[in-house]
């Protein structure tokens, strides 16, 4: 799953950013979601107290479910982090988030100004777009696309420098590569590193309750080559297969 977000102030060309971008990578033929981050002081998307679902909320139902004709809203009674939420699009080619600054993920910053740059300039900025990007070709050494006037080279921007994102580890159980995973994304978009830097490598992904631990190649390599020596004698498997084993 490749990972980024598009940031900047209001009117800035943030949204019409994310629309085009959504919109042409699906057109790509990618699995597109989106996430977006909203910080109005008492948003709620089911406001009305009068509604079944509100009232199911009152009563103390900690996850309320909405099953439409045409869609389905699944609503948590608190603040997900986003590494929670990102496990709802497993099989997602790209996750768009607009306005989510809370990951260590190439960001597309927007702007009408360079002040506007400047408030918001931090490491992970890839690309500069918005209104300021039809007048200028780039900032601090960082490429300038406006997605009305350019928009295709602006995604073909975003499919050569978005990476498969890091797994966020905590820094006290890995640091393996040397760096933490927000100095790391910072130094492969800088062009500093690559992706495939980080030790903990693709193949084996190990979790305890959600979070994801980190494996020093040797345990990952044996616990791999131990689990697939079963799983490829069972009835059903096929080579190049996703395995997935839950213990409770």
């Amino acid at each position: 799953m490749k990972v980024f977000s598009i940031c900047g102030y209001s009117d800035s060309g943030k949204t019409t950013t994310v629309e085009f971008v959504i919109r042409e990578l699906t057109a790509r033929g990618y699995k597109v979601g989106s996430v977006k981050e909203i910080h109005a002081e008492g948003f709620a998307i089911d406001g009305d107290p009068k509604t079944d679902t509100a009232r199911q909320r009152a009563a103390g139902s900690g996850l309320v479910v909405a099953r439409g004709l045409s869609e389905t809203d699944v609503m948590y009674q608190s603040k997900l982090d986003m590494k929670e939420i990102l496990r709802f699009f497993e099989g997602f080619d790209y996750v768009v988030g607009e306005s989510v600054r809370e990951l260590p993920v190439p960001m597309i910053l927007t702007a009408g100004s360079e002040e506007d740059l400047d408030k918001n300039w931090n490491p992970y900025v890839f690309c500069v777009s918005g209104r300021i990007a039809d007048g200028i070709d780039e900032y601090k050494g960082i490429r300038a696309i406006s997605a009305l006037s350019d928009g295709l080279a602006l995604v073909d921007w975003i499919e050569e420098k978005v990476f498969e994102i890091l797994p966020n580890a905590n820094p006290a159980l890995c640091g393996q590569c040397g760096y933490d995973c927000g100095t790391m994304s910072a130094r492969i978009i800088r062009g500093e590193a690559a992706r495939g830097d980080c030790i903990c490598g693709e193949g084996l992904a190990f979790y305890v309750d959600g979070e994801r631990i980190p494996l020093v190649p040797f345990v990952r390599n044996t616990f791999h080559d131990v689990v697939m020596a079963y799983v490829r004698n069972l009835k059903g498997y096929t080579p190049g297969a996703d395995v997935e084993i839950r213990l409770k």
